[in-house]
């Protein structure tokens, strides 16, 4: 792949163009690049990313986001539809994450740019919720997106990491209790986590942060839209929303299984006084009195509006059909690792499906994997490859290629295992064996992908 793309095939422009492109020749080199593009996905072989996958739903939201992708959601007098929108993309949320048992309390909701955005704004809002105490600390389990971290970096919150049960991959809870102190703010727990699609004992966090008179965040950037679903099918899911008494902030991207446009997630409150504390406002600026209820100043109001489009289009009989199909799927191809003796399953995990080997490298079958089209995660400490299952894994005859293509990747594997993995070079080599070099070379591969331009090959 070239550092800098389709160099040979379309003009590269190194300045403004002096006269305008024809709009029919940008929109033909846009279709062709998408074209080409689309199909590392649409077979069904991308682990998560492409979490829809149906063309005609994506083009109606583009439709929808048509209508107002020009509009600024600051200017509610002159666009209040996204007054609408937002606030029933927030209800409906608020809805499917139990907030019905919160009979005392008064529940409310940010709509952010993504799950690193949802996060953010719970740290920030936990540590602005608590102006008495100097510097603020939560418990996150080490499994916890890394967003958190990164919101603790920003925002002066520290980030104590719990370790997680080395069989179940849960949060060890006995550890978690050690460690609060009279600085911590709030628990984290994950439904599920990114790695291993294990859901933490959220009723067992709940019940500490009530003991100690402190937050619990539940992370379900990834799950909020597909576990109640596959609770409501009768999967064993334990409950993670705001029916468990101590819940008092989750994460829902609906960008993900919510098969909104990427850009939106939802921060759901138990109640809106925490939610009121992280609000921005400067009353003695030049210009007028500013506030902001969140990081963001302008968005479009695209995204909303193809946000709402996407939940009310869908229904509550939408979301549980393609919930269905993705836990009917996720289960055959678990059935179909189970199969192979080398192959371990770690944890106990939902949609989300994470396995290695004791046997020999399991980025050996990653490499065979690769050479089939399948483009898998890799995770690390210890060595190990998952598959975040979407609709597009739900077409016809997706099972039984995975079925076919990883009994030749472990024969591969097998063959092989005295071979180093090629893909082992970033997951397990670099990013896992080396942390000094490790982060040198990270932030060199960050700055060349920031600094593109560097990459335009000479006239």
């Amino acid at each position: 792949m070239s550092r800098f793309p389709y160099y040979d095939e379309y003009e590269v422009h190194r300045t403004m163009p002096d006269e305008g492109t024809p709009r029919e020749e940008i929109l033909a080199m846009m279709d062709d690049m998408a074209s080409r593009e689309n199909v590392v996905w649409e077979g069904g072989h991308c682990s998560g990313t492409m979490y829809c996958g149906d063309h005609d739903h994506y083009d109606f939201l583009n439709e929808a986001f048509s209508n107002f992708s020009y509009v600024n959601t600051l200017q509610r007098d002159m666009c209040p539809s996204a007054t609408k929108f937002e606030a029933e993309i927030i209800a409906m949320t608020l809805d499917m994450l139990g907030a019905g048992a919160l009979t005392d309390k008064n529940p409310g909701g940010l709509v952010t740019s993504g799950g690193s955005g949802s996060i953010a704004h719970a740290v920030l809002a936990y540590r602005e919720a608590n102006p008495s105490i100097t510097r603020t600390n939560m418990i996150k389990p080490e499994t916890a997106h890394p967003a958190f971290a990164k919101a603790g970096h920003l925002f002066g919150v520290d980030m104590k990491i719990a370790p997680v049960d080395p069989v179940t991959l849960q949060v060890d809870l006995d550890w978690v209790r050690a460690n609060i102190d009279a600085n911590t703010v709030a628990l984290i727990g994950s439904a599920p986590n990114y790695g291993y699609g294990t859901v933490d004992p959220i009723t067992e966090l709940g019940a500490l942060a009530l003991e100690r008179g402190i937050g619990l965040h539940v992370d379900g950037c990834l799950g909020g839209f597909l576990l109640p679903f596959g609770r409501e099918l009768g999967y064993d899911i334990p409950a993670f929303d705001f029916s468990v008494p101590g819940v008092t902030t989750i994460s829902a991207d609906t960008h993900k299984y919510g098969y909104a446009l990427k850009g939106t997630s939802v921060l759901a409150f138990a109640d809106q006084s925490l939610r009121n504390s992280q609000y921005f406002y400067l009353t003695d600026w030049s210009g007028g009195k500013y506030c902001s209820p969140g990081m963001d100043g302008s968005r479009s109001g695209g995204l909303l509006a193809a946000t709402w489009a996407a939940m009310v289009s869908l229904g509550r009989a939408g979301y549980l059909r393609y919930a269905k199909a993705i836990f009917e799927t996720s289960a055959a191809m678990q059935d179909a690792i189970r199969r192979h003796p080398s192959l371990r399953i770690m944890g106990t995990p939902s949609f989300l499906f994470s396995f290695t080997s004791d046997e020999f490298d399991i980025y050996l079958v990653n490499d065979f994997l690769r050479s089939r089209g399948w483009r898998m995660n890799g995770q690390q400490y210890p060595n190990a490859i998952h598959m975040a299952v979407t609709r597009p894994q739900t077409q016809p005859g997706v099972v039984e290629r995975w079925t076919l293509d990883l009994a030749d990747a472990v024969a591969y594997a097998k063959e092989h295992r005295d071979e180093p993995a090629k893909s082992g070079a970033i997951y397990g080599g670099v990013a896992g064996g080396m942390s000094a070099e490790a982060d040198e070379f990270i932030r060199a591969v960050m700055a060349d992908m920031m600094d593109q331009q560097a990459s335009i090959p000479p006239a």
